[in-house]
């Protein structure tokens, strides 16, 4: 009797001018386990020669197209114009950054979890961000967790465990359902997208490092993390999907503390002394979703942490070094399980 073939998948590299990593991404794609594959690298009009580097791995294996775009796009409108080029006949999609790249058993493992459990829209696992290892938090094995307890446990607990574009396998049934794919507007999508999956699949994760994502100066992350939309993304989610998998009550509860923590991380801005944009881009992401922006707010947090740092400043000290500690000790206790897996 034959076995039973592996299910096609496909790996997409949407790339712009990336010619320092892009080698090192598709040679990691070429190392994988799992051989049932296509390649489909979507340059982004590149003028570094990422692109004649991505033709000449296409010449030598047949599995790999690039696909050139006849105008720029914008990042996220590039990622869903890559996943519309996915083969009718895939199974599963699988999102590798050009500046990214995966080990070895990662589609393999990925695979398996999600042949196991046909309701699984998404497959996660741990990954390496640099040196730090990202998205722990289930408890082992959880290689299955229904959406409802996923994003109860993203808006109760805090808990994110979806990690980025690179770290996640789709199923390609639910891509080709979703037309775009990421919202355009929201530069968080990959988070709004896995919530709203999470309505109608569930969730399966490889207790093991799988990704690499690197961390670089200009990247998308980089912009994210200079203009604190991550504060934004978080709360757009949690009122746009927020009751799908809470009460009323857990629902207002999760606002209430969101929007704490939003202005907590304004006053951040005011202290770097960032320019307007950063404040209309908040205005504009706080008004999306029907709060109103107050800047008595902003100044009002910002003389609480005043105080308390003025009062008490050792406190202030010894507490930043407690958190520092801690971290640190959650990343080896983590590396430490992780290598007895």
């Amino acid at each position: 009797m034959n076995p039973t073939p592996q299910p096609l998948v496909s790996v997409l590299t949407p790339v712009y001018n990336c010619a320092e990593y892009i080698s090192e991404c598709i040679e990691s794609v070429l190392a994988q386990t799992y051989q049932n594959w296509e390649y489909i690298i979507v340059d982004n009009c590149s003028n570094d020669g990422s692109t004649e580097i991505a033709k000449r791995y296409a010449a030598k294996d047949p599995r790999i197209r690039v696909h050139q775009n006849q105008q720029f796009l914008r990042a996220v409108q590039n990622h869903n114009h890559a996943l519309r080029q996915i083969s009718p006949d895939t199974k599963y999609s699988k999102i590798v950054f050009a500046d990214d790249w995966i080990f070895p058993d990662c589609l393999e493992k990925m695979v398996e979890v999600a042949e196991a459990h046909p309701s699984v829209g998404i497959v996660g696992a741990y990954g390496l961000k640099d040196s730090e290892v990202k998205w722990v938090g289930l408890p082992y094995p959880s290689r299955f967790v229904t959406g409802r307890e996923v994003c109860r446990r993203l808006f109760l607990d805090r808990l994110y465990v979806f990690g980025s574009a690179t770290s996640l396998l789709y199923r390609s049934s639910i891509v080709r359902e979703c037309d775009p794919f990421y919202n355009e507007s929201n530069i968080h999508a990959d988070m709004e997208a896995c919530v709203s999956i999470m309505r109608n699949s569930d969730f399966g994760f490889v207790h093991q490092v799988l990704t690499f994502s690197r961390v670089r100066a200009g990247s998308l992350e980089t912009v994210s993390s200079d203009f604190n939309s991550l504060a934004a993304g978080k709360l757009h989610d949690l009122v746009k999907f927020g009751r799908d998998f809470l009460t009323q009550e857990e629902y207002d509860a999760c606002v209430k503390r969101s929007v704490s923590q939003y202005y907590e991380t304004l006053v951040g801005g005011m202290l770097r002394g960032l320019e307007r944009k950063y404040w209309d881009f908040h205005k504009q992401k706080l008004a999306e979703v029907g709060i109103r922006f107050s800047k008595k707010r902003v100044l009002w947090v910002a003389f609480k942490k005043s105080c308390v740092a003025l009062l008490n400043p050792k406190a202030t000290i010894a507490r930043g070094l407690n958190i520092a500690g801690e971290a640190a000790r959650k990343r080896k206790s983590t590396l430490a399980s992780i290598e007895t897996k």
